[in-house]
């Protein structure tokens, strides 16, 4: 046999060796096929039929039908920080009668009671601007214990304001342009890019006489429009008034409603594209109007609901987070970062656990710096690991010297709301403010939750609805050093008989 042919019969062995193994593995690639071998296959989602591998019509609109859920569902998830902060925006204009711009104050219970997880005692000061009407514009800040901050419309922070801002409580003014506007010289000002049409800037009072702190700061106030030119006339702040309004995302088709509202009027980012490319088949489409059919609006419905029970389950036991205290049910409630982005991935059930049940970020609500800004840590169960029940009777202990060089405070809100509950006291809130607070011989403080005071406590209680749950917020307004160290911490809330 020659070399040629040696190497002829050779070469005809392996192709029908290679030939022969590619049979085999498409064989069992076959034998492996779960849609040839069974016509009908059970799933989480039902049944689904095929025939000779392919899905049936049926299966076909049932899969697409899921598709569209899934993807539903979980954009409700990722619309909660915009639509949270829409419904607000909504009630500036058409509740309050607010302009663009202009201040509204937010002092008492019921000016507040529309405000996701609002803090009691805290002053609040805060506006909307629309810079698609007004162009550049300016928010004027007074020198003082202020914390603030100006968003974007997904509450991302676009710069603080006060103690922790640039002009680090001293007081400025700060320029605010619109989206793609360019860049300008503005001597004076404090430049902020904006990242949206619409943009939130608020405030906080927090030094420990809120009335005189109200009384300096407030008519120092300003807000208008700039041009390269000249500025505009000052908008005063004013009172919001007590009109019934609320800032939580609406239920049920309103929800898509309002996240149509804001993907119309803002820019998309590249990050949201994806998002938006599952909704178009929804009916919310950028430039396009929202008349979902019967078949999309049942599946938004569906979403909107189950979207919230996960947005629930998110907040109330955050698998993003561990207990702050070890061996305790109290964990951060804010677990967002202001930009809302972690290392390798922007965050998305970080900022729904959040803005869920809360309103703004700044850098001074995350600050590690020892005195200065706020903390925030919240508890949904009590002791022994069960859920905060209005009908029950809880005691916290307080242990002497909270860390907070401001003040500190603890809030009851309504679990169903994240709002402050509407009870015949009307105060959810004990807090060092409170002067007639009383306190144990080592100065700690005994605080107690329930539908009615215990005796001989009742300048330490907070009133809770029998028939609702609740939970708490333990804010710390200058936190120092034991609160970062964790020397200092407090137990879970107790029930008692």
């Amino acid at each position: 046999m020659t070399w040629n042919s040696a190497f002829l019969v050779a070469s005809t062995l392996l192709c029908s060796v290679a030939l022969a193994t590619a049979v085999r593995a498409q064989s069992a690639s076959a034998e492996k096929d779960p849609f040839h071998e069974n016509p009908v296959i059970e799933t989480r989602v039902g049944e689904l039929k095929f025939e000779n591998g392919y899905p049936t019509q049926e299966t076909v609109q049932k899969l697409y039908d899921e598709m569209d859920f899934q993807r539903a569902s979980q954009a409700y998830l990722w619309g909660i920080p915009a639509v949270g902060l829409n419904e607000w925006r909504r009630a500036h204009y058409d509740v309050f009668g607010g302009k663009s711009g202009e201040m509204l104050t937010y002092f008492d219970f019921a000016e507040k009671l529309g405000i996701l997880t609002p803090n009691y005692t805290t002053p609040y000061i805060a506006t909307f601007i629309d810079l698609k009407e007004t162009g550049p514009f300016v928010v004027e800040v007074p020198a003082g214990l202020i914390a603030g901050m100006i968003m974007d419309n997904w509450q991302r922070v676009l710069a603080d304001l006060g103690v922790v801002g640039p002009d680090k409580g001293h007081g400025g003014k700060y320029l605010i342009m619109p989206p793609g506007y360019g860049p300008v010289e503005a001597p004076g000002y404090f430049v902020v890019q904006a990242t949206s049409r619409d943009v939130f800037a608020g405030f906080r009072l927090i030094g420990e006489d809120k009335e005189k702190e109200i009384a300096k700061l407030v008519p120092q106030i300003k807000t208008y429009p700039w041009t390269v030119e000249s500025t505009g006339e000052p908008i005063s702040a004013r009172a919001a008034g007590d009109k019934p309004w609320s800032q939580m995302p609406p239920r049920g088709m309103a929800y898509w409603d309002s996240l149509n509202e804001l993907v119309q009027r803002n820019p998309v980012d590249d990050r949201d594209r994806l998002i938006l490319a599952q909704l178009k088949f929804l009916g919310i489409e950028r430039g396009q109007p929202f008349k979902p059919d019967e078949r999309q609006s049942k599946i938004l419905a569906d979403a909107a609901l189950v979207g919230e029970a996960m947005a629930k389950a998110n907040t109330v036991d955050k698998r993003v987070e561990p207990p702050f205290w070890e061996g305790t049910n109290w964990k951060h409630a804010l677990v967002v970062s202001i930009d809302q982005r972690a290392n390798t991935y922007d965050q998305l059930d970080e900022r729904a656990a959040w803005f869920y049940e809360a309103v703004a970020i700044s850098k001074a609500m995350l600050t590690e710096t020892p005195g200065v800004g706020q903390r925030y840590i919240a508890s949904y169960k009590d002791k022994d690991g069960n859920w905060l029940i209005g009908g029950n009777t809880y005691k916290l202990h307080v242990p002497a010297n909270p860390p907070a060089k401001n003040f500190w405070s603890v809030t009851a809100y309504d679990e169903g709301s994240r709002q402050m509950p509407v009870t015949e006291q009307g105060r959810p809130d004990i807090s060092s403010r409170k002067e007639d607070i009383v306190k144990n011989a080592d100065g700690s403080i005994d605080v107690y939750f329930g539908p009615k005071a215990p005796a001989g406590h009742e300048a330490n209680w907070i009133q809770t609805n029998a028939d609702k749950g609740w939970f708490a917020y333990f804010r710390f307004y200058g936190p120092t050093e034991p609160f970062f160290d964790k020397s200092w911490g407090l137990p879970d809330v107790e029930k008692i008989d």
